[in-house]
């Protein structure tokens, strides 16, 4: 199959409404039936504004998050259009063409 590779990029500190950014965008995928996703919290990264974030011992609210989906067409044209709906939503994220699919049996 063909699709696309969505990964977008975040800090440990910022929220939607009442949650956590990285959570509020994990339970959106996870509402809309997305097959899977993974949230990668990384030691350390450069923002927009070439200001380093990363992750201390005694503080983590600037650590960077990653959540990455590979979504079908249809999959990231509903994704993509329900997070332009979302009030007040700055995010910012990338998108690359993909083949993918499974190898083997499932069980």
């Amino acid at each position: 199959m063909t699709g696309y590779q969505l990964t977008f990029f975040t800090q440990q500190d910022r929220r939607h409404g009442h949650h956590p950014l990285h959570q509020w965008l994990m339970a959106l995928i996870q509402s809309m039936g997305i097959r899977g996703a993974t949230m990668t919290a990384a030691q350390e990264g450069l923002g927009g504004h070439h200001r380093l974030h990363s992750a201390r011992f005694f503080d983590l609210a600037d650590q960077p998050i990653e959540i990455t989906v590979v979504v079908t067409d249809a999959e990231s044209e509903e994704l993509m259009t329900r997070l332009a709906a979302e009030p007040a939503l700055h995010l910012f994220y990338s998108k690359t063409r993909v083949e993918f699919g499974l190898i083997g049996d499932p069980d």
